[in-house]
């Protein structure tokens, strides 16, 4: 019974976690660490090493000596596929071991967490093996006496910096095209949720993956983050997270080597509801799941929600009803609909944007307090607001937790006047039985993603990026590849 086994792993006792740096665990050079608390009972997990600049430093020099010495970036696309295939099959092998050790580090629940971190990271290195030995050169339609060859090459080092909510995820997003390419990694996890990507490179380095390839560095983002960010010899940095981070590190490009900068900072997404949605029920409990799944910490959550009038009673009615039905508790239960806050300080955030709700006047309507305070863990009722205005906060600002914003619309002009109303731009959802209208809807949104009768559920095939203030990176599918090689002009006369 999977009940059994994920309560055998939960009860192995998780040891200090120290860097993995060319090929092998190392402790900082400081000896400094960081205290790990699970969010599921509040009690301490374990340790890692709080890396900083001279940590980074050896990581990127290892890095780089593992790119020049080619014993990645210039062998047959062929082994590295062989490499990268294997890498998956081991992510497989382990995804219950890798699940379980990231719902202690970060709350997710176990059923979301299986799926969506070793599942995902397992299917993204297995598509990106699949497409190292699938992508050419080109040929340019030059004169007879010229032979015009454009190469790709990689960059070198690439520097990622991963979010709390789904690390292994949206490492793997990065991680994978970029080693793909024949690039050598640094990867820099959250304070908060570093262990699943220390054990992916110890994975790594048993698939045989060359030592200085793939390494991960522990440690504060003001330290650690910042040295990367900062350092010379990295040539990419790639990260999803907020946009204040965002902005530091395409200022640390400026002050530095003007590194390319991949950035994927979130939104505030609107989810649209037409009186025409082909089924109240279903959109209502979708809509349910992508704004609350995970406790609301997912970058592409539908945190917006707009119904138009003629059928906002009914919709709401079958939202409560959804809303009311979730179980919210030990996210290692596999019962569990919504895990927990992954952290006290997050959650102290989330009640604070509901306390400015209630003081704009918003209408609260479910939740918006926190509960299984005896448990010890940061657990939040999963909150609804109506009456909720373009102009307030909870219309503009992420909240990156369970909160939901209902606004009613009339029109389909008034719906795309409000949906593109925030500064974010990252993903959308339209619920309508008119081809005409979707089209329209899919035009008219400013957002990377447009869900159309569903909300999430996109795979790797198709690119993931933002408009406007949600960045200008794009994660998964080919398009991917592009950010982690270069093009180079051979121009030949014969």
């Amino acid at each position: 019974m999977i009940q059994t086994q994920i309560d055998d792993l939960r009860a192995r006792p998780v040891p200090g976690q120290q860097l993995f740096i060319n090929g092998r665990r190392e402790e900082a050079q400081s000896g400094q660490t960081i205290e790990v608390f699970s969010p599921i009972d509040g009690a301490r997990l374990t340790s890692i090493s709080a890396g900083d600049e001279a940590d980074v430093d050896r990581a990127v020099t290892a890095a780089r000596a593992a790119f020049e010495g080619n014993s990645w970036s210039r062998i047959a696309p062929a082994a590295r596929k062989r490499v990268l295939l294997r890498f998956a099959e081991l992510i497989e092998q382990h995804a219950l071991e890798l699940a379980v050790l990231g719902v202690r580090d970060n709350g997710t629940e176990i059923g979301m967490a299986l799926k969506a971190e070793p599942g995902s990271a397992a299917n993204t290195f297995r598509y990106y093996a699949e497409a190292i030995d699938k992508v050419y050169g080109e040929i340019a339609p030059t004169g007879e006496n010229v032979l015009g060859l454009v190469h790709r090459e990689p960059l070198g080092v690439v520097g990622v910096i991963v979010p709390w909510n789904f690390p292994l995820m949206i490492g793997s997003w990065k991680i994978a095209p970029a080693l793909a390419a024949g690039n050598a990694v640094v990867v820099k996890p959250p304070e908060i949720a570093s262990l699943t990507l220390l054990r992916l490179a110890e994975l790594a380095a048993e698939a045989g993956m060359p030592d200085g390839i793939f390494n991960v560095v522990t440690g504060r983002g003001s330290e650690a983050g910042q040295a990367l960010a900062l350092h010379m010899d990295v040539d990419v940095m790639a990260f999803t997270g907020s946009g204040v981070t965002g902005r530091r590190l395409l200022e640390c490009s400026a002050r530095s080597n003007m590194k390319r900068c991949y950035l994927e900072l979130g939104g505030k997404s609107p989810n649209v509801v037409f009186a025409d949605a082909p089924d109240i029920a279903t959109a209502a409990k979708v809509s349910v799941n992508g704004i609350f799944r995970n406790a609301g910490q997912v970058c592409v959550a539908g945190s917006r929600l707009l119904v138009q009038s003629s059928v906002y009673d009914r919709f709401m009615d079958e939202l409560l009803k959804a809303t009311d039905m979730l179980k919210v508790g030990d996210p290692l239960n596999v019962e569990t609909n919504v895990g927990a806050v992954a952290s006290f300080a997050q959650l102290e955030k989330d009640l604070e944007f509901v306390a400015i709700a209630e003081r704009e006047g918003a209408k609260r309507l479910a939740g918006g307090n926190r509960i299984l305070e005896e448990t010890g863990g940061s657990y939040m009722e999963p909150t609804v607001f109506a009456d909720v205005t373009p102009e307030m906060t909870l219309s503009r600002e992420e909240v990156f937790g369970p909160v939901l914003a209902v606004t009613r619309f009339d029109t389909e002009e008034e719906a795309i006047a409000i949906a593109n109303s925030t500064v974010y731009g990252l993903a959308s959802a339209v619920w309508t039985s008119s081809l005409s209208t979707a089209h329209r809807m899919v035009r008219a949104i400013r957002a990377g993603v447009v869900h159309v009768n569903t909300y999430g559920g996109s795979d790797i095939t198709v690119p993931l990026g933002g408009f406007k203030q949600s960045g200008f990176g794009r994660d998964k599918s080919l398009h991917a590849l592009h950010e982690y090689s270069d093009l180079k002009t051979a121009w030949i006369a014969l």
